[in-house]
């Protein structure tokens, strides 16, 4: 269970103030995977990373009782001078799991080849993001935070990252933003939709989609 406690955030771009979140509150159930909608700019990766702790609310707070991801795919924390593998191995340290056990399944999942063992400064986009969504599934955590990341890669590796994290939901929770319906309605069952700082709650993730599209039009 994830509970927000009167979330806001607000910051200051190009002198003019915006609202990411005006005193949301809200419970992310345990073990469900909920699809989080909104438009372009309506602040859904930021609430993201508030809630993994990345970044900080102006106020409120954020209670958990279990372990929270990091964004998946999210490729920032990695160092640019140490490789795949030195990265993946200093995560597994941070995380306290088996070091080769994490390295050989993100070393087979992502399908870096010799880039694996090559420095992170020289990886393209694409396969920054492949390491970075290994390293996330190779660690159990008891709520995912996906982030667009499904879309990925090739037409064969976007169908494996789907079904690891389909087996991974056996066990665990997800919040996921993705532009994807059809992604939305395969990988989750309830639906949240922020608008202007606000989160309208929907126990269907297909009332969500509607209202979503309806939200669009406007």
């Amino acid at each position: 269970m994830i509970r927000l406690e009167n979330i806001s955030k607000s910051y200051v771009l190009d002198g003019v103030r915006r609202t990411v979140a005006d005193g949301i509150s809200v419970v992310f159930p345990t073990g469900t995977s909920v699809g989080l909608f909104g438009r372009n700019g309506a602040g859904k990766s930021t609430l993201l990373r508030i809630i993994a702790g990345t970044i900080r609310p102006t106020s409120g707070r954020i209670l958990s009782d279990g372990t929270i991801s990091w964004p998946v795919g999210f490729a920032g924390s990695f160092h640019g001078e140490l490789t795949g593998a030195q990265n993946t191995s200093f995560i597994a340290r941070v995380y306290g799991v088996d070091t080769d056990a994490l390295t050989a399944f993100v070393e087979d999942f992502a399908e870096l080849g010799p880039h694996f063992h090559m420095p992170f400064r020289t990886y393209s986009s694409g396969m920054r993001s492949r390491l970075a969504f290994g390293v996330s599934m190779g660690i159990r955590f008891d709520t995912y935070l996906v982030d667009e990341v499904t879309s990925v890669g090739d037409a064969a590796f976007r169908k494996k990252s789907e079904e690891v994290f389909n087996a991974r939901m056996h066990d665990s929770g997800a919040i996921v933003v993705s532009h994807s319906m059809e992604l939305m309605r395969r990988l989750c069952t309830m639906g949240m939709v922020l608008e202007k700082g606000r989160l309208v709650v929907f126990d269907d993730i297909e009332q969500a989609i509607r209202h979503h599209l309806g939200n669009m039009k406007v």
